[in-house]
């Protein structure tokens, strides 16, 4: 698994480009990489957000965790360290940083967020548009508690939890008429789950809305469901950035996959 992922990662930065958006015909996507993609986050709100995650990387107490999806760090017993949620579960800082610049500009009315562990990702989300709501869903009790703490201590009053089967939370937003703008998918990392959330998001959304899609070459069966994704009928565009997917609804946009370096 180390082998191929680390092969798959030479590849990617032998053949990504358009690192700062030269080269892009499309003025959407150079605008999109030149100016979100590179865009700063008030260093504040990073410090704030990592000071959080920091006090966790320590913390080895072992909690009750449900089945977090393929790749996760949840033992055979259903628990897991609190430390290793939040190392191998949380984005990096670099990527966060990534998701608040999104949400920023992509963030209204709302965003959708699948798989909130602790909360850092979904922290970051709510830091570029405080003025959305963010819906973030977890099917752990445990890591929602945790995560809605670190929310309180944080100040984030944008934040709206969701704790139980994503199925069910899903239906629930469906009811209520939710139009995202922005959803961050990072709660299962197998295929046919993935497939399901994204085509049950891609119904509610609009041609304005953009979904991230958390390590997509993260195993095998990921990359199959990305391929999957790139062909859908309404997909216009998609971005690669090894470790996260992005993609686009947009119209009048010639249908292209772009390979990034971030």
């Amino acid at each position: 698994m180390f082998l191929r992922g680390s092969i798959k990662y030479i590849n990617y930065l032998l053949f990504s480009r358009h690192s700062h958006g030269h080269g892009i015909h499309s003025p959407f996507v150079f605008e999109l990489v030149s100016g979100v993609f590179r865009n700063k986050t008030e260093p504040d709100i990073v410090l704030l957000i990592e000071n959080i995650r920091k006090r966790y990387t320590s913390d080895k107490t072992i909690i009750q965790v449900n089945d977090l999806g393929s790749g996760s760090v949840i033992t055979r017993k259903g628990t897991g360290r609190v430390c290793d949620i939040a190392k191998y579960s949380s984005v990096p800082v670099r990527y966060g940083i990534l998701l608040s610049n999104l949400a920023s500009v992509y963030g209204m009315p709302s965003v959708i967020e699948y798989g909130t562990a602790i909360g850092i990702s979904t922290m970051y989300l709510a830091s570029g548009r405080r003025d959305s709501v963010i819906y973030t869903m977890e099917g752990c009790l445990s890591l929602s508690s945790v995560a809605a703490e670190n929310f309180r201590q944080a100040g984030f009053e944008n934040i709206t939890q969701m704790t139980g089967h994503f199925d069910e939370s899903t239906k629930e937003l469906k009811d209520k008429g939710v139009k995202p703008g922005l959803v961050f998918i990072d709660g299962n990392h197998r295929k046919e789950p993935l497939l399901k959330y994204f085509s049950e998001m891609a119904d509610i959304s609009d041609t304005n809305t953009v979904i991230v899609i958390d390590d997509i070459h993260l195993s095998r069966e990921m990359e199959e469901a990305w391929d999957t994704i790139k062909q859908f009928d309404n997909v216009s565009f998609t971005i690669d950035l090894f470790r996260m997917g992005l993609v686009f609804f947009r119209k009048g946009i010639s249908r292209f996959h772009y390979v990034i370096r971030y």
